[in-house]
């Protein structure tokens, strides 16, 4: 730990409360991290913060100290219901380990109250327990935190009660941006007081994330955090302590040297990523029957009410597997997690760095893997220079056998696993298709053949991405897969109904739609993606817009008022035609038309 810490708590430039020293004791960090030094005091000073340090570096306590500081400073002292420090993150885990480090502290505290706000809960909870309880302390995810800014007519006025707000912190903020939060944080910071102290901590900077601190920060003091020993012009984004490999195999035995690989390692703590929750639910529930003396949870995003319960049960494990999705991949702190393994490289850079960083955490020893195949190795490359993130080849994995016949037999003994297997391949080739790295990871290069072995699939699925292709390598199973039915007795019995209602009803007739057929999915979501992107300026609308274009259009609405009024007036017969026609051609072009007069007569039409 000594190459990682900055001193004494009493070493700090401003004195910190006895009980916080006490805490601090009784939890054993003994000393500060280099972000918690450079932090602590700045906030302390009344300080807006940015800060950008590794994974894994201690950004928590450099948030939660400051907050019960200057809580306790306070001239006026908060009410039960008046809330003075607002902490925001992506995930209902990052919120519930931060309550979690809150509540350490607050038992000497009891003077104030914190309140955890996540979804996976009744909202009515929440606002009845907030109005029993209060709280001065308000630790949420965004989605909640809006749905509690519009519950007035269930008696909880939050836009009243966060008016003597002090600290307001975006923890993961550059994740908060990545999710889609854009639009939930627009409506969170117009409720806020401007007078306050701000907060932004985030592993990795993106453009996104420089706006926000334009934006949402007075005058902000920036910290990067770097590690030791690492040349400052190729800052290391990763721990020192981590240990990172990669594996390179034919995406067919993919599967099979991951299970060699845990087979070796099977008394550690494991994180295993995958790109989609499908791809959870088939390769989790597959090593659960691989492993059956072995710990293994799922996560990923689409399990409501379920996650937090895994997740406490998972970080209580001295050994166990974890498989999941990038929900898990940001600000999570999961003790003595020995490996990371990366199945499926994540969909961005970035998210490597913040998966990786879920094990060598605060100055102890960890390592990562990811498994590529042939094609992909220049991510290596990538990585390297992108994310300044260094990586060393493992030596082909021992002891490697073939366990798909046995994944196949669970396929063929309850249609479940059939289902999920299907929906895996698909959603794995749809995240494929959407990669950053698109000059790496390519649809167009991917052996489906070859990837449909490697997911024991008894057919290949029907989807856009494979329509009109033959694929003569891959041996089809010979049994009917209608035939295979659900272990679930009643969820068979359900499928045996429906099939044989459609056996009544015989084939649906063909109706023509105007609309197009089997386009690929990757084809399907660019122009969701280019509306996303749009919507991720509108919080920095003010600062990015270009002079003139508020000119351009106004003078735009002005011509289209005027049509406007000028149909209506027709139509009540204040005008006559002939007027109606003459006044439209008197419309004079606006300087951003173009094209002939008859062009302009079209598009009005």
């Amino acid at each position: 730990m000594d190459n990682i810490t900055e001193g004494t708590w009493e070493s700090l430039p401003v004195k910190l409360n006895d009980n916080i020293l006490e805490t601090l004791r009784e939890m054993k960090f003994t000393h500060m991290t280099p972000v918690q030094s450079a932090c602590i005091p700045l906030f302390m000073r009344n300080k807006d913060v940015a800060a950008e340090a590794v994974t894994g570096s201690g950004k928590t306590l450099a948030f939660v100290i400051p907050i019960i500081e200057i809580l306790l400073k306070r001239e006026d002292k908060l009410k039960k219901m008046q809330v003075g420090a607002l902490v925001i993150t992506p995930t209902r885990e990052l919120a519930l380990q931060i309550s979690e480090v809150f509540e350490g502290f607050l038992l000497k505290f009891p003077q104030f109250k914190q309140i955890l706000l996540i979804g996976g809960s009744n909202p009515i909870e929440d606002v009845e327990k907030f109005k029993e309880h209060g709280a001065n302390i308000v630790i949420a995810t965004p989605g909640r935190l809006e749905d509690m800014f519009r519950r007035k007519a269930d008696g909880l006025d939050l836009s009243i009660l966060v008016k003597t707000l002090d600290v307001l912190v975006l923890d993961e903020a550059d994740r908060l941006l990545d999710m889609g939060f854009v639009a939930s944080l627009n409506v969170i910071l117009a409720f806020l007081p401007k007078q306050r102290r701000t907060g932004l901590f985030s592993a990795t900077q993106t453009q996104e994330l420089e706006k926000l601190v334009r934006a949402g920060l007075r005058n902000p003091v920036r910290i990067t955090v770097k590690e030791k020993g690492v040349a400052a012009t190729a800052t290391q984004k990763t721990p020192a302590r981590l240990c990172n490999y990669y594996f390179i195999c034919r995406i067919e035995e993919k599967f099979n040297n991951m299970v060699a690989f845990l087979k070796e390692h099977i008394d550690e703590k494991h994180l295993v990523f995958f790109s989609t929750c499908a791809s959870v639910e088939y390769y989790g529930r597959a090593l659960e029957t691989l492993f059956k003396k072995a710990d293994i949870r799922c996560i990923h995003g689409k399990m409501k009410n379920k996650r937090n319960k895994i997740f406490a049960d998972f970080r209580a494990l001295e050994s166990g597997i974890l498989v999941c999705t990038d929900v898990m991949a940001r600000g999570i702190d999961i003790p003595d997690v020995n490996w990371v393994l990366q199945y499926d490289p994540p969909s961005n850079a970035s998210a490597f760095v913040h998966r990786c960083g879920r094990t060598a955490r605060i100055g102890n020893q960890g390592s990562a893997l990811v498994f590529l195949l042939p094609m992909e190795e220049s991510y290596v490359t990538f990585l390297s220079i992108n994310q300044k993130c260094p990586l060393e080849r493992m030596e082909p994995i021992e002891d490697v056998m073939d366990i798909l016949p046995k994944v196949k037999a669970m396929a063929l003994a309850d249609r479940a696993m059939y289902d999920r297997g299907m929906r895996a391949y698909v959603s794995s080739v749809q995240a494929y298709a959407k990669h950053e790295c698109s000059l790496i990871f390519r649809v167009k290069d991917l052996d489906f053949s070859a990837m449909a072995k490697g997911f024991a699939l008894l057919r290949m699925p029907k989807m856009p991405e494979l329509k009109d292709k033959s694929f003569p390598d891959f041996v089809r199973t010979d049994i009917d897969t209608d035939t295979i039915r659900y272990k679930d007795k009643a969820r068979e019995k359900l499928r045996r109904k429906m099939l044989a209602e459609l056996k009544e009803r015989g084939p649906a007739p063909l109706v023509r739609r105007n609309v197009v057929r089997n386009t690929s999915w990757s084809k399907q979501k660019q122009k969701q993606d280019r509306k996303r992107k749009k919507s991720r300026t509108d919080l920095f609308r003010p600062i990015t817009r270009l002079q003139g274009s508020d000119e351009e259009e106004d003078e735009d609405l002005k011509e289209l008022l005027n049509d406007t009024r000028l149909l209506k007036r027709l139509k009540k017969g204040k005008i006559s035609e002939e007027d109606f026609n003459k006044q439209m051609e008197d419309v004079p072009l606006s300087s951003t038309q173009t094209g002939s007069p008859k062009a302009t007569d079209d598009g009005d039409k």
